[in-house]
């Protein structure tokens, strides 16, 4: 009996290894059900199509796509990337996937998880994300780009409105953060263009472009994405989904790690006879 409950565990531990951060990549777990793309009837026009105010569904991620080919540079630093999602997937306790660790995810990264908040007021924007609670500064006031910034997880952004359309330029991204949960990396020299247009009351559109000529043989034109406002109530709340190290360092001891090969599953006492 003994032998079979121990059976139990390392099954249910290799299952578990692939962490909540795994699950919460593939849209499971809480939340999860809230992200996805405009699919509800749409309502009418905006109200106002300068008022993007909101929670939003991430729609699964904003690129899409396939990527453009690598260069070397950027194929070299692919390879490197050991993540547990997708073709090149691993058990999380063999990746390098930085989420393991509670590093930012970064943006674009940090859009693929859950929903995300806009708040605007007078020069500034901010995007809110429920996922590790994590937030984005977007200047509005008229200045330019930095020339050499400091590099940020969620790099320095600055918008501008085109009739009805807000256009986002970013740069000076930390190139410690992937792109994807499938580890398509960048460099600190990318840049970033997004698009956002709502084009009904409750959807926003929108549409990213990546420059990474360190990365990239050409821009990465992600696809055009119709979010869905989430409606008022207690489940379109941005939540706090922390990514807690010393959570992550018990998970990874007692779960993933085990499971990985590194160390055994430490079964609990048991009576059973």
């Amino acid at each position: 009996m003994r032998t079979r409950f121990m059976a139990l565990v390392i099954v249910v531990a290799t299952i578990l290894a692939f962490s909540s951060t795994t699950f919460a990549q593939r849209g499971g777990g809480r939340g999860g059900g809230r992200g996805g793309a405009a699919n509800a009837t749409p309502s009418g026009p905006p109200k106002d199509p300068h008022d993007l105010q909101g929670i939003w569904g991430s729609g699964g991620g904003p690129l899409g796509n396939d990527p453009p080919p690598f260069t070397p540079e950027g194929e070299r630093r692919y390879l490197a990337n050991k993540p547990s999602y997708g073709p090149r997937a691993v058990p999380p306790a063999l990746g390098n996937d930085p989420m393991g660790i509670c590093d930012p995810n970064g943006y674009p990264r940090s859009m693929q998880l859950r929903p995300f908040e806009i708040i605007q007021i007078p020069g500034r924007m901010f995007q809110t994300f429920e996922w590790n609670y994590a937030w984005r500064e977007i200047w509005m006031d008229g200045r330019e780009l930095p020339k050499d910034p400091t590099p940020r997880w969620m790099g320095y952004s600055v918008a501008r409105w085109e009739g009805d359309t807000l256009v986002i330029t970013s740069n000076g991204f930390d190139d410690r953060t992937w792109l994807t949960q499938e580890g398509h990396p960048h460099s600190d020299q990318m840049t970033m263009e997004e698009r956002y247009r709502r084009v009904r009351e409750n959807v926003l559109e929108m549409q990213m472009t990546i420059t990474d000529p360190v990365t990239y043989t050409k821009p990465w034109v992600g696809e055009k994405k119709g979010l869905q406002l989430l409606p008022p109530g207690s489940n379109s709340e941005i939540r706090q989904e922390l990514c807690v190290p010393s959570e992550e360092a018990m998970f990874n001891k007692g779960v993933r790690d085990p499971a990985g090969g590194r160390g055994a599953v430490q079964v609990p006492p048991t009576t059973v006879k």
